[in-house]
């Protein structure tokens, strides 16, 4: 079964690309078999990994606005067991056009429906609560939604909860969520304040695993790479390691108990 995973905040600047690559190269370290979605117009996770939008042909948008088989636009990276479906300025005519589809909700659901080559894909979704971004919570198993210990980006999680209750009711009904925190500040008081009451908001939703601020973390994406392989040793890409443990038990476990329990 290849997990799901969309990873999402109508917030900028809260890490959710810088995420998707380092979780990526964390399960593509473990062993796991990894798609990377590059769902953004921006490109930014498509530049994370040494490529350049403007000389891309394959991209995402061929799926999303064509219909063509995802496997035709999989490119592969530098990294073992790490692949990546790029984007570029394409993209951005997807917010105009999928809407007009029927079904448009549904349109990557239905394209990325009965892939098995991957353990997981990840979906890194634009700073936007549109189409494109619905269209990632419906074909998810999982969202992931980073978020900075700061007053702003908690407040912008009322929408993400809003966005998962209405994916819930009318297209996804058993997506679940989580919260990630990142660039945390320890010695920061309002950190330390916010991660608080977000674990008494959030309880359960929120990941164990916190992601603290590391230069080498907003260094890799410069030289293309995820921080696990740029700089193995640091203290982020050790976080991003326990978070991908984290995602990997929780996903063994819920694999146990649909074949235990099948429906």
């Amino acid at each position: 079964m290849t997990y799901k995973i969309a990873i999402a905040n109508e917030k900028g600047g809260v890490a959710k690309t810088t995420s998707v690559v380092s979780l990526g190269g964390a399960m593509a370290e473990m062993g796991k078999k990894v798609l990377l979605i590059d769902l953004d117009p921006q490109a930014n996770l498509t530049l994370a990994l040494g490529l350049k939008p403007t000389q891309i042909n394959n991209s995402i948008s061929r799926v999303i606005l064509n219909s063509e088989n995802p496997a035709a636009v999989t490119h592969e990276t530098n990294i073992e067991n790490l692949h990546l479906i790029p984007s570029n300025a394409e993209m951005g005519l997807a917010e105009r056009f999928l809407p007009i589809r029927q079904n448009y909700h549904s349109v990557l659901k239905n394209a990325l429906y009965g892939w098995t080559e991957y353990d997981f894909l990840l979906l890194d979704c634009p700073p936007a609560l549109g189409a494109v971004t619905l269209n990632a919570l419906t074909a998810a198993d999982l969202l992931v939604i980073p978020t900075q210990a700061e007053y702003f980006s908690a407040y912008a999680l009322k929408n993400m909860m809003s966005a998962v209750r209405q994916v819930r009711s009318q297209d996804n009904a058993t997506l679940i969520y989580r919260v990630l925190v990142t660039m945390l500040d320890r010695r920061n008081r309002t950190h330390r304040t916010l991660v608080e009451q977000l674990q008494n908001t959030f309880g359960n939703g929120l990941f164990d695993t916190a992601i603290e601020i590391d230069t080498k973390l907003r260094e890799s994406p410069i030289v293309g790479l995820p921080i696990t392989t740029y700089f193995s040793r640091s203290r982020s890409a050790s976080q991003y390691r326990a978070l991908a443990q984290e995602i990997t038990e929780n996903v063994e476990r819920i694999k146990e108990k649909a074949i235990s329990h099948p429906a």
